[in-house]
Order: C-alpha cells, then structure tokens, then sequence
C-alpha cells in the first residue's frame, strides 16, 4: 500500500505591498481548494522565514510561492528547486532578516529528515511593489494559471480531489 506524500504549500510576502502579496493569493486560493485533504497543509506565512520552517517540519514535499524583483517581464514564472535558493543566515541575522531561504538552509540543519526532502520554489515576477491591496493584471494571471498548474500536479501526484 503506498503512503500519500505530506505537502505544505507556503506562500510568502507583504500583502499590503501589491504584487508582493502573490504569495498569499496562490496560497489562500488553494486552501479553499484543498480544505478537505489531509496530506496537503496551505500557509500563508508572510515575510515570517521562521514560521516557513516550523510549518514545513514533517512534512514530505515543499511548495514556497513568492513575488520577486521587478526585471521587466511582470508576470513570469520561475520554478526553481529550493535548494538552488536556500542560503545560510548571516551570523548577525536578527529574526526580522530572517527569510524563506534562510529557513530552507535552517530547516534542513535543524530538523534534517523531518523536513522535506522536495523542495520546489515558484516565483511570480512583480510589476509594482508600492504599498496596495491588489495585484496587477499580469501578476494576478499569473498567479491563477500556478493555482490551476499546482491544482492538476497535485490531483497527479497525490490523488487529490480539487
């Protein structure tokens, strides 16, 4: 008999910072998708690093959504492995630096087989970073093309019934 993966869907930024606030839209999205599977758990965790790792200890499998740096592409989609992105705390790090990154380099020291061995990282490029309650045009479609990607991946993978 297989065993159903645990997956803990993250999703990180400011919400009162327009496209910065990707994050917590993806991931409000797919806990109101995902409220009746027990082996899939949706955080919004803000900009608290910290509360990323507690929330992922014991888990299997790792999804982070976040905005990142305006380049000229709004909208694009990265998909990046987290341990391309996990980076260790600088020694002076008080806990308000402390970020996602950090705690995917912190939650793999501290809590090593007890934190998920699948890590995949996905970030929207953002438009605008100024202080707001709503995502642009190109950041929300984005933003709902993850939420279906992530929905059919995980009914995949893990059976779900989105």
């Amino acid at each position: 008999m297989d065993t159903l993966m645990k997956t803990a869907i993250i999703g990180c930024g400011n919400a009162n910072r327009s496209d910065d606030g990707v994050g917590s839209y993806v991931v409000n999205a797919l806990h109101h998708a995902l409220k009746d599977e027990a082996n899939v758990e949706c955080h919004d965790t803000g900009t608290n690093g910290m509360e990323v790792m507690f929330k992922a200890r014991g888990c299997d499998r790792l999804i982070v959504i976040d905005a990142c740096t305006p380049t000229g592409r709004p909208g694009a989609l990265y998909r990046v492995p987290g341990e391309e992105l996990a980076c260790l705390p600088d020694p002076g790090l008080n806990l308000h630096g402390f970020r996602w990154q950090n705690a995917l380099y912190a939650g793999q020291k501290i809590y090593r087989e007890h934190f998920p061995r699948f890590v995949d990282v996905y970030l929207i490029e953002a438009l605008q970073l100024q202080l707001g309650l709503s995502l642009s045009d190109p950041v929300r479609q984005t933003a709902d093309h993850l939420i279906q990607q992530l929905l059919t991946e995980l009914a995949a993978k893990e059976g779900i019934h989105a």
